[in-house]
């Protein structure tokens, strides 16, 4: 036992094994999830016996858990949905179906009682959204067809999961025999409206105007989303629903901002640190006994979501005459189960339907098959090649997929900093026929921009994480008129670290700046002053 006294020297040492673990499992090729609950077993009593103050781990941990439901809500596209017609549906809702059935008769063959069995069903169906984001972005495939279906029926899960969430809080909240839960499920029914409707009419009028001001402040308007989604989850919780409904709702009523992806973006890192000590907390929960009981129940509900969750998905697929290698490719995609599925554990846990035991047995499950999955999608290709000729009967006569992409073209030049002289430049490269996206964070410029019917972008260019959220996968230049050299440095740090396969042109003022930004890679540095100055006495020289 660790001589650690302070809720400091706790923090402080459980971060220490965080950052040991992560570098661990980066060079494992595994997502932080698999990461930070081997920080909380390592951390936990198990090993190392960290964690003693737990009431402050677990307000952390609630935050996490709002900011990443806040997120889900943020960068939920119903549209995707409609663009990708009913296989989203079909896909997503037979899947959930057919999981939660099979899971929830196979749980009872085990002997869980009934009300155990249906809890570890449901968290079998769930598979993790941001980790396959994460895994298809990575292998540049979010705009493939298998991609785009994939991430459709990850988005129908996520609303499959809130609406259980909230029938879950509504069930909580009768409490009592004498509690007659079709009366409480009336009145969060109402309450629900009330909310929703309250938060629709903010959205409506009061909303826009605020958010437009606060973005010309990059980092007032990320404060703001943050206490916005805090607010709306206290508001939930105080309103017989969850935090985490709440939280959800706030990122869904700025879903349809043009700040989205700034503020996914933005709240990315803070959520993946924040979400760090509730997978603490969990995998502090794991005692040697509930992990030495559980490993055989685990193993076998681990196979059926490695290869019963895929099957049913090339099944519908099939039957909807999409190809196999496509149907192959989406159903690599639910071969895991989610954190989704750990929060909804722990809820269940905290409502006393379930026990430790059962916690530690979906973790356990969770931690198999997020492991084995990411390995399965990042060889995607390979495994298909080898099972292929096994595949043949998922694959109906006449199957051939459909062309789903009725989006904007992906831009071949993205421009950032759109003042007068970026927004010249980008109006100049859209008069000559490029397809242009201009990124700004200041909205009165890109309302100039989108005014001359040129395709914008909230953005900060000195944000890390903006590669990530921009559609590079055509584009062939990325030029950034801002002069100062510090945001360039880190912009060219950006898109390097995030694998751009283009060129990026800078802007500088002075040579010394130029020289030093081609040595971190700029294929180009354009000199504003000097070219104006240029062309000036060109001008005044050809007026002579």
């Amino acid at each position: 036992m660790l001589p650690l006294d302070t809720v400091f020297q706790q923090i402080a040492a459980v971060l220490l094994v965080a950052a040991v673990i992560g570098a661990v499992g980066r060079l494992l090729r595994q997502p932080l999830i698999i990461s930070f609950i081997a920080v909380g077993i390592v951390a936990g009593p198990l090993v190392l016996d960290i964690v003693r103050e737990t009431e402050e781990i677990e307000l952390l941990a609630q935050i996490g858990i709002s900011l990443l439901l806040f997120i889900v809500g943020l960068k939920l596209d119903v549209r995707l949905i409609r663009t990708l017609g009913p296989v989203a549906l079909a896909t997503g809702l037979g899947q959930v179906a057919f999981t939660s059935g099979v899971g929830f008769l196979l749980t009872l063959a085990m002997g869980f009682d009934p009300v155990t069995s249906l809890y570890i069903a449901i968290a079998l169906t769930f598979s993790s959204t941001i980790i396959i984001v994460k895994l298809l972005s990575d292998k540049g495939e979010t705009e493939q067809l298998h991609g785009r279906i994939a991430i459709g029926f990850l988005i129908v899960q996520d609303i499959v999961v809130i609406l259980v969430m909230i029938g879950l809080s509504a069930f909580g909240g009768a409490r009592g025999e004498e509690a007659d839960l079709l009366v409480e499920l009336g009145l969060v029914a109402v309450r629900g409206v009330l909310f929703v409707t309250a938060i629709v009419g903010l959205m409506r009028w009061a909303m826009p105007p605020l958010l437009h001001w606060l973005a010309r402040t990059p980092e007032l308007l990320v404060l703001f989303s943050i206490a916005w989604a805090v607010a709306l989850a206290v508001a939930g919780d105080l309103l017989g629903f969850s935090e985490e409904v709440g939280a959800f709702l706030a990122g869904l009523s700025l879903a349809a901002t043009p700040y989205r992806e700034a503020l996914a973006a933005r709240l990315t890192t803070l959520r993946d640190f924040l979400l760090l000590f509730f997978f603490v907390d969990l995998g502090a929960r794991m005692t040697f006994g509930d992990a030495a009981s559980q490993l055989a129940p685990a193993a076998v509900l681990s196979a059926f979501v490695l290869i019963g969750n895929p099957i049913i998905v090339m099944v519908i697929m099939g039957v909807m005459r999409y190809r196999k290698r496509v149907g192959f490719l989406a159903g690599l995609t639910v071969a895991q189960i989610s954190e989704f599925s750990l929060i909804f554990a722990a809820l269940g846990l905290g409502l006393g339907h379930i026990t430790e035991e059962t916690l530690g047995l979906i973790t356990t499950v969770g931690i198999i098959t997020i492991g084995v999955s990411t390995y399965m999608i990042l060889n995607s290709h390979w495994l298909f090649e080898r099972l292929e000729p096994l595949l043949d009967i998922f694959e109906r006569d006449g199957a051939a997929d459909p062309d789903l992409d009725d989006g904007p073209p992906a831009p071949d030049v993205v421009v950032m900093g759109l003042g007068r002289y970026g927004g010249e430049i980008a109006s100049a490269l859209a008069d000559a026929g490029r397809e242009v996206l201009g990124v700004d964070f200041d909205p009165a410029a890109l309302d100039q921009l989108r005014e001359r019917g040129l395709r914008v972008a909230y953005g900060d260019v000195e944000d890390p994480d903006l590669p990530g959220v921009l559609p590079l996968e055509r584009a062939a230049w990325v030029v950034s008129s801002v002069r100062a050299l510090d945001a360039n440095l880190a912009l060219l740090q950006a898109f390097d670290h995030h694998g751009f396969a283009g060129r990026v042109a800078v802007s500088a003022d002075r040579d010394h700046d130029a020289e030093l930004l081609r040595e971190h890679g700029a294929a180009l540095v354009l000199m504003p002053l000097r070219d104006a100055a240029a062309a000036a006495v060109e001008r005044i020289g050809s007026g002579d």
